[in-house]
Order: structure tokens, then C-alpha cells, then sequence
């Protein structure tokens, strides 16, 4: 296996028209995972360019994405490969697309299906190439990620990706519980929803707000149908609220019929009109001004009384200075 790693580091070395290839040398690729319950990523870096990371955010599949401080290739197109090894005659390289590149930073984030095909190229073991042609003269120029020891670094990804959680937060941060049947009761499937929701609670308690409005369909007078989608949210409200979650952190509305999601025509759209939305947000807490103690200033000392003067008696004239 090494040789063949060996023979493909040659195939890179001579690449035609003097092609400007960045990659790490095959003695030092090396992989890492990092993740946690909300994102988990596999990375390699690449030596004087940056890195290539495969990233699965919670609730989606895999995608790719290169990274450089200072993207040499520069901005605009360039060409996603699955390389084809050198041990392996008669295989060509997959042409996975053109990809739209950024001048630094994360240059470009593949698609689902790219990765895919990425991915499956590397346990086989094939590169994954970035080129275009931004050199002087037309030059080529590429960034290749290997493939050594990948099954390995892959594994240890799914391990990682097995304890993500079934949503993340621009999934979960607006989504409805239906009332198929008509009544008031949190049915199986609403339960199972609300708990995918108390689990992300749990996980990223900067989300602190929880906005619920209930709707119904046009079946009753418009003060019961106001009155069935109140007893709706509040439904799901006392859910949360059994589980954990703070009053204060709940706001309830409710709404009737008055915003159905489609028209009240036949059996089906009503049981879609039946429902509550729900809403997430991460809110600053409005921290209340700090309140100075009032400081009790001493009242200021009064001068004593002139003494009176005994009863009868006369008032001494006042003397006129000498020479005066």
C-alpha cells in the first residue's frame, strides 16, 4: 500500500505544463476528527495552502469544504476532481462540477452530492482535487487532498456523526405540531416532534424563547374555532413546561381561522389548518439598571439661640468707637 502511495506522490510531482500543486507530503498527512452534537468535521490539512474539511452539520449530509487564510488559486471558477490513482490503470479522473471560489476563507462549500462522490473517492482511493487554470500564462494550478489513511480518519467521523442531533437550529427554529383529527390532544406524532425540540433545548440553551401560535380550521363559528386553537397552544405550552422549560420563557397566541396554510375546501387542507407553530429564538436578556443605595446626608447643624435677655431688663446702648 505504501508504494502505491509513493507512486502517486511521483504522479503528483510530474504533473504536466508545470502545474503548481499544494499538498502534503505523504509521509506527513495526517487527519482529525472535531465535532460535538451539533456539527462534526474531518479534516486535513494542507501544507503552505490550508486545509480540506468534510463537514455534517446536525439534521443534513456531509459537504466539503477548502479553506486558506490566502487562496492563491484566487477568486472566481475552478474544477472539483475525484483523482483517479496511478495504481489503478485505465480508471480517469470524475469531473465533479465547477465550484465558485472566494478569495479567502472558506472558498467554496460543495454540495451534498459532491462530497458524496468525495468521499466514496477517497476509500477508494482517489484524491480529491481543486484546479484551475489562474496561473500566469494559463498555468495550472491545484490543491489536492489524499487519501492515506482516510478509512481510518472516516470512521472515527461516523462515530462522531452518530451522536449529532436529528435537527439544527435553522431547522428546528420554525416548525409546527399538526391536529389531524380535529380535537385538542397532542396526538404520537406531535409528541415525538415537541421531544426532537426538548432535546435541542436541552443541548443550546441560548435558545430562550419559545413563540406558539395556534390555528384551526373553519369548521366552527370563528369564537369556537379562536377558542379550539388557544386550548391548541396551550396544549403544547403545558408540554414544554412539564418538561422543563420555563414559564416566562413561553409566549402563546392564537389566531382561529384567520391564517389558514391552504384553502378550507376539502378534508385534507383542514387537517393541514389544524396546528400550532412553533417558533424559537435566542432573546437577549434586558438587564434591569443597577440601583445605587440613597446615601442619608446628615442635616446640616443649626446655630444655637441667642440667649434672652432677663425680663425687665433695658438693652445697652452700643458705644461709638473712640474718634468716630
Amino acid at each position: 500500500m505504501r508504494q502505491r502511495y509513493l507512486a502517486l506522490f511521483t504522479l503528483v510531482a510530474s504533473l504536466p505544463a508545470g502545474a503548481l500543486t499544494f499538498q502534503t507530503r505523504v509521509e506527513n498527512v495526517a487527519w482529525k476528527v472535531e465535532g460535538n452534537q451539533f456539527e462534526c468535521r474531518l479534516i486535513q490539512p494542507i501544507d503552505g495552502f490550508g486545509s480540506g474539511e468534510f463537514v455534517r452539520r446536525a439534521g443534513e449530509q456531509p459537504t466539503f469544504q477548502l479553506r486558506s487564510d490566502s487562496n492563491v488559486l484566487g477568486a472566481g471558477s475552478a474544477t472539483l476532481l475525484a483523482a483517479a490513482a496511478p495504481w489503478q490503470p485505465g480508471r480517469g479522473d470524475i469531473n465533479l462540477g465547477v465550484v465558485r471560489m472566494a478569495r479567502n476563507g472558506v472558498l467554496f462549500t460543495s454540495s451534498q452530492g459532491q462530497a458524496s462522490r468525495l468521499i466514496n473517492g477517497l476509500l477508494d482511493g482517489r484524491s480529491s482535487v481543486v484546479r484551475n487554470y489562474a496561473g500566469e500564462g494559463g498555468r495550472a494550478m491545484e490543491v489536492h487532498v489524499m487519501p492515506v489513511s482516510f478509512a481510518k480518519a472516516y470512521s472515527d467521523y461516523q462515530v462522531c456523526a452518530a451522536k449529532l442531533l436529528p435537527m439544527n437550529y435553522d431547522q428546528i427554529r420554525q416548525t409546527q405540531v399538526g391536529f389531524p383529527g380535529g380535537g385538542i390532544e397532542l396526538d404520537s406524532s406531535a409528541r415525538a416532534r415537541l421531544d426532537v425540540i426538548l432535546d435541542y433545548l436541552k443541548a443550546d440553551p441560548s435558545v430562550n424563547h419559545i413563540e406558539l401560535n395556534g390555528h384551526s380550521d373553519n369548521s366552527g363559528n370563528r369564537l369556537t374555532n379562536r377558542d379550539t386553537s388557544r386550548r391548541r397552544a396551550l396544549a403544547v405550552a403545558e408540554y414544554f413546561k412539564a418538561h422543563g422549560v420555563p414559564d416566562e420563557q413561553i409566549t402563546v397566541r392564537f389566531h382561529g381561522e384567520r391564517y389558514p396554510l391552504a384553502k378550507n375546501n376539502t378534508p385534507a387542507n383542514r387537517a393541514r389548518n389544524r396546528r400550532v407553530n412553533i417558533q424559537l429564538d435566542r432573546v437577549t436578556p434586558v438587564e434591569k439598571p443597577v440601583e445605587q443605595p440613597q446615601v442619608q446626608t446628615p442635616p446640616a447643624p443649626t446655630a444655637a439661640p441667642a440667649a434672652a435677655a432677663p425680663a425687665g431688663a433695658a438693652a445697652l446702648p452700643v458705644q461709638p468707637a473712640p474718634g468716630k
